[in-house]
């Protein structure tokens, strides 16, 4: 089954030394690549990365990786380049990857100096549509959709294919299939051949960054959905109260969450100028 793509799409999936996508490292990456252009065959690129941490014992339970396993690996200002390249303008899908994979991947990115935009990328989270369509693995995932066992699970190369193979399944499962969510509203065939509507059928319109501590209220208006300002809008918030934003701007906020505040404050600035 092939793609109707209007842009290149990467399919990834990362190991990393933990769970947080502010002081974890990535220690494994794997992406496959499908383009756009006709007959032109999906590209792989996998890698081992030094992370220059410790790796939790919680961590290596998973996936297996030891520190013997990248002492002598490249670091990620390493190969930085070689992945910002690889990425290019392609949207980004993955297995949990709106939570986890692409915001973490973003941290690295921000740390050696690298902007992974997403303002124009859209990225496609297999999970939820699994989630959604049918409330539970990739493991399960895979033998609900393919009738396959997932062999060397937690391995990326091995979860990036499992991941392409699920989507391939939910592609033709759901075809011709509405949603209907908690409160009765129906969203008529959300899983089809449009990446445009398979982004929005796995991201939650409403919060801008994957830690949700930013979202767009009733109004429009982007406000706080955290602490002491919570419903507040940002811009004007934290120019009123400009320690406030220079709290966010070096406390363990997510690198999303700092571009998106700077760029809102800068637009604010800008109005109130006119």
């Amino acid at each position: 089954m092939d793609f109707k793509l209007d842009r290149n799409l990467i399919f990834f999936d990362i190991e990393a030394t933990g769970l947080s996508v502010v002081r974890d490292r990535i220690i494994q990456i794997a992406m496959i690549k499908y383009f756009k252009k006709e007959n032109k065959e999906p590209e792989e690129l996998s890698m081992l990365i030094n992370p220059g941490i410790p790796i939790s014992l919680e961590a290596m339970k998973v996936h297996g990786i030891q520190p013997k396993d990248v002492a002598n690996k490249p670091t990620f200002q390493q190969v930085a380049q070689k992945l910002f390249d690889f990425i290019g303008n392609a949207d980004l899908a993955g297995y949990n990857s709106n939570r986890f994979d692409i915001p973490l991947l973003m941290e690295e990115f921000a740390r050696v100096g690298f902007e992974l935009d997403m303002s124009r990328r859209r990225t496609l989270d297999v999970q939820r549509i699994f989630y959604k369509m049918e409330p539970r693995t990739l493991k399960a995932a895979l033998r609900y959709y393919c009738n396959e066992e997932l062999i060397d699970a937690h391995d990326a190369m091995a979860d990036v294919r499992a991941t392409i193979s699920v989507f391939k399944g939910q592609l033709e499962k759901y075809a011709d299939v509405d949603y209907v969510d908690g409160d009765g509203n129906v969203t008529e065939n959300p899983v089809r051949e449009d990446m445009q509507s398979i982004h929005n059928f796995t991201n939650d319109q409403r919060f801008l960054d994957a830690t949700q501590k930013l979202k767009v209220d009733v109004d429009g208006k982007v406000v706080f959905a955290f602490g002491k300002y919570q419903g507040k809008p940002v811009a004007e918030t934290l120019v009123k109260d400009n320690q406030y934003y220079n709290w966010m701007l070096h406390k363990e906020f997510s690198t999303q969450v700092k571009q998106l505040i700077k760029k809102l404050v800068k637009e604010y600035e800008k109005e109130q100028k006119q």
